[in-house]
């Protein structure tokens, strides 16, 4: 993913309201199922880490993109971003070159 990428999908996430949040279990298979489940369904989430959680955001951010083959888009405090691009027919976001 280009930086003209990543900065195109930082301005889309800015608008959109967190799908998940991540507590004290912090990245459970639950979890992952959950991101699974909306990256059906849109190609860029954001996912909340509640104030109770003690690992550390990038490290959680990159285990998730890793089990549901998506990549980081942002950390930024306690908020990830990720994309996944969709299926053909699902497809919305149009990348920048």
């Amino acid at each position: 993913m280009t930086s003209k990428q990543r900065a195109y999908l930082k301005s889309l996430a800015m608008n959109i309201d967190p799908v998940l949040q991540l507590g004290k279990t912090g990245v459970s298979p639950e979890n992952t199922a959950s991101v699974e489940e909306a990256f059906s369904n849109r190609e860029l989430i954001k996912i909340n880490i509640l104030q109770n959680c003690e690992g550390d955001p990038r490290a959680m951010a990159e285990m998730i993109a890793e089990r549901t083959h998506s990549q980081v888009v942002q950390v930024i405090g306690k908020k990830i971003v990720l994309y996944r691009e969709g299926k053909d027919e699902k497809k919305k976001i149009i990348l920048p070159k």
